[in-house]
């Protein structure tokens, strides 16, 4: 298994539970780390043969900036299905980040796994 990251995917979205976090927008992190298998795009050198982190980061760009769930866990979630189905990925690890959002902690958030390593997709 090989391993294509994206890290510190930084989105404004409106996220949380409280009245003054639905008014306004907030910067989420995310970390993903997305199982595949790189050695045919080695071997092409192109695009095609690979899972491309740039329409990867795109598609979430817009998926997480038009969303307004409360809890991270949903969001953290529905970005998994995302990644799993529109782009093949059998693995996945996906870090969400709401920065800033418990006094006296920098970074607070989830951290989740799907998927399997071997590729066939059960979790």
């Amino acid at each position: 298994m090989d391993i294509i990251f994206l890290r510190d995917l930084r989105i404004e979205t409106v996220i949380g539970i409280f009245e003054w976090e639905r008014r306004i927008r907030q910067t989420i992190s995310f970390d993903l780390e997305m199982a595949t298998d790189i050695r045919r795009a080695a071997a092409s050198d192109s695009i095609e043969d690979t899972l491309n982190y740039k329409a990867v980061a795109k598609r979430l760009i817009e998926y997480v900036g038009n969303s307004d769930f409360q809890l991270v866990e949903t969001l953290a979630e529905r970005v998994a299905e995302i990644v799993m189905q529109e782009f093949g990925v059998p693995w996945l690890r996906l870090t969400v980040n709401k920065t800033g959002a418990v006094r006296g902690a920098r970074d607070v958030g989830v951290i989740i796994e799907r998927g399997d390593t071997d590729g066939k997709g059960g979790g």
